[in-house]
């Protein structure tokens, strides 16, 4: 394509991220999960969501934060999670902070109860995410950390980004 004053111009092409080029765009992180569980699995769930709730996932009106997952009469529901009332819904917006019932298949359910039942696990979201033009959430089966896991954690992140900050020092 020539410019203005015939010089040659290429189009500049707009960086993609990987998950965005499989179709994922996250809508919320939940950060204080993993300072405050070890992570040991993730599930993926679909949500059953009323439509100006998506609408509100889309304007990024969500939070994370104090949420958590149960399994009840053989159904996984999210507590928790509060969802902004769209601004143009009406009488159509939800409760922000009801519970939502998420769509997993029921072995994957049962296995989930069991593991939950035993000691010292729970479910926690830790994102949600647009998968093509479906709401997605991310489950994690969690591990509660300690006092001192969470020092230590902490203490490697600083030695690590300490190491970070002299290799790049060095290679100048």
């Amino acid at each position: 394509m020539r410019g203005k004053y015939g010089i040659i111009i290429k189009p500049s092409r707009k960086e993609v991220s990987p998950t965005e080029k499989k179709g994922i765009k996250i809508a919320a992180q939940n950060r204080k999960a993993f300072h405050d569980y070890f992570v040991e699995d993730r599930y993926e769930a679909g949500i059953e969501l009323a439509g100006t709730e998506v609408k509100s996932i889309r304007a990024g009106t969500l939070n994370l934060e104090d949420a958590y997952c149960t399994v009840k009469d053989g159904e996984l529901f999210v507590h928790g999670m509060h969802i902004s009332p769209y601004e143009k819904g009406n009488i159509f917006n939800r409760d922000p902070v009801r519970s939502r019932r998420l769509l997993m298949h029921k072995r994957e359910i049962r296995k989930l109860h069991a593991l939950v039942k035993q000691d010292g696990y729970a479910l926690v979201p830790l994102s949600v995410y647009f998968k093509d033009s479906r709401v997605k959430l991310e489950i994690g089966l969690c591990r509660g950390k300690k006092n001192y896991d969470k020092r230590a954690a902490a203490s490697q992140r600083d030695a690590k980004r300490e190491i970070d900050r002299t290799l790049k020092e060095r290679n100048r």
